[in-house]
């Protein structure tokens, strides 16, 4: 399956672009940009617990309908957010390895959070925010870029495995 699709995220259009052949998947991150996001989590990592506070209190200002798809404690909600991008941040370089779970994870909040298809642009502009303000000085064009590459794959990714669901 060739999927080939858009994304709007902080005012720039990001084409997603990855082939799916019997779990691997390509994507054009360089491997610079690959080191630019891992070393940039390993800043925002000491502050995963503010950074999750962050992160929601800008999704739910952007979006307020989305905090019903919240039902529990959003401390946990949070650890869970900050471990699942370490996850994905730690497995770039591999990203095959790691592709049929992103998939799964797409399918599941699919079919049982009901999420919509809009709020993946809405969650990169939140995360893209929260990234900046975790990383400040440090969060260059350069990284901004990695770091949009790096959401629109990996939504992308969701939204086949969502896709696949329906």
């Amino acid at each position: 399956m060739d999927e080939t699709n858009q994304i709007i995220l902080v005012g720039i259009s990001f084409p997603i672009h990855f082939k799916i052949t019997d779990s691997k998947s390509t994507f054009d991150m360089t491997p610079e940009q690959v080191t630019l996001v891992k070393e940039s989590w390993e800043k925002v990592k000491p502050i995963s617990e503010q950074a999750a506070e962050l992160f929601y209190g800008r999704l739910f200002t952007l979006d307020p309908s989305l905090r019903s798809l919240f039902k529990g404690d959003m401390s946990e909600q949070g650890k869970k957010l900050m471990s699942t991008i370490t996850l994905a941040v730690t497995s770039l370089d591999r990203l095959e390895t790691i592709l049929p779970t992103v998939q799964a994870l797409g399918r599941k909040h699919a079919v049982e959070y009901e999420v919509p298809d809009s709020s993946y642009a809405t969650v990169g502009e939140a995360l893209i925010w929260t990234l900046g303000q975790g990383l400040g000085d440090d969060f260059t064009e350069d990284v901004k870029e990695a770091w949009l590459l790096t959401y629109t794959t990996l939504s992308g990714a969701m939204l086949s495995g969502k896709s696949a669901a329906a």
